[in-house]
């Protein structure tokens, strides 16, 4: 079918992780330039500041949501645009930190606040700055054009790109690899 968007991964250079793992997943955070988006930030001669999301990226993290998974955003810039984007998914306040330019200390804090463990929390990063985290996180995922260096410490590498279909790739195999019905609900 011309332009049908096929949803597949890779493994990572760590490999698919065992599927109590996945079982064992309740938050799944993102980063959001690069990853939500295509990394591209329009801003206007007012100063409005743009990005372009992908609908069906946010389809995917609906999706988590309707498995009873947690969805966060971890972001170094700082944008309403971003908390726009987060209430329109239904993400928390709570679970949405912007500005953490050193990103582990505040994940951790994220994860303290929701009760929840880095083995119990997988994470989506596409640059350098979130290498610490993916490094810790119980699973480590990317898009396909992340930096290779980040898909060198990801268990999973999404065949598409950030802001093109890579986070709804990442999520439809995370709820198939649980293997309890995730999926189907």
């Amino acid at each position: 079918m011309a332009g049908a968007q096929s949803y597949h991964v890779r493994p990572g250079a760590r490999g698919f992780p065992a599927v109590e793992v996945y079982r064992g997943l309740k938050l799944i955070v993102f980063d959001v330039d690069g990853v939500l988006t295509d990394g591209r930030i329009i801003i206007d001669s007012n100063g409005v500041e743009s990005k372009f999301f992908n609908v069906r990226d946010g389809a995917g993290m609906t999706f988590l949501r309707y498995a009873d998974l947690q969805v966060g955003l971890l972001t170094g810039r700082t944008s309403t645009v971003v908390d726009f984007r987060a209430k329109e998914l239904h993400i928390p306040v709570e679970r949405v930190r912007q500005g953490a330019k050193v990103k582990l200390p505040v994940l951790a804090q994220m994860l303290k606040d929701c009760g929840v463990t880095l083995e119990q929390t997988a994470y989506v990063g596409d640059d350098i700055i979130d290498l610490p985290v993916l490094e810790q996180t119980g699973l480590a995922c990317c898009p396909a054009d992340a930096h290779p260096e980040i898909a060198k410490a990801c268990h999973v590498v999404s065949g598409s790109d950030g802001g093109r279909g890579g986070v709804r790739a990442i999520c439809e195999h995370i709820l198939k690899q649980r293997d309890d019905g995730s999926w189907e609900r």
